[in-house]
């Protein structure tokens, strides 16, 4: 089975951070599922990097793909039809970066792996 990283729980992961919820990380050390990583995390992980609020981050921001297939994860790149989705959807909510990963765990058809309820208003499958 696949899944996708939300930027918060794929942080939470490399740093073994205890937020990450039992269920998540047994999933994630589960070698049978595929685990992804979009490029909308490095995009997200770059920007609040560049904005001072992921000082932890810089190794991240000069090696994402290698960091990606060190965790024996997957990069999902972002396409056309996640953009064109993302930017149409009728749900209100402004996060350009929680857009497209909705998008691309409804187009994918996979779980997104996240603790932020705001994922409920685009009424894809979650796990937490």
């Amino acid at each position: 089975m696949s899944y996708l990283l939300d930027t918060h729980a794929w942080l939470w992961w490399l740093f073994d951070d205890r937020r990450l919820s039992r269920r998540a990380r047994a999933v994630l050390k589960d070698p049978e599922h595929r685990i992804l990583v979009s490029s909308a995390s490095a995009w997200e992980i770059a920007t609040k990097h560049r904005l001072g609020r992921l000082g932890a981050a810089a190794p991240l921001v000069h090696d994402f793909s290698g960091w990606v297939s060190k965790a024996g994860f997957s990069e999902l790149a972002i396409h056309s039809e996640h953009a064109i989705t993302a930017g149409a959807w009728a749900v209100e909510h402004r996060d350009p970066f929680d857009r497209m990963l909705a998008a691309q765990s409804r187009i994918e058809r996979i779980a997104l792996i996240t603790r932020d309820p705001a994922f409920e208003d685009f009424a894809i499958e979650t796990l937490w």
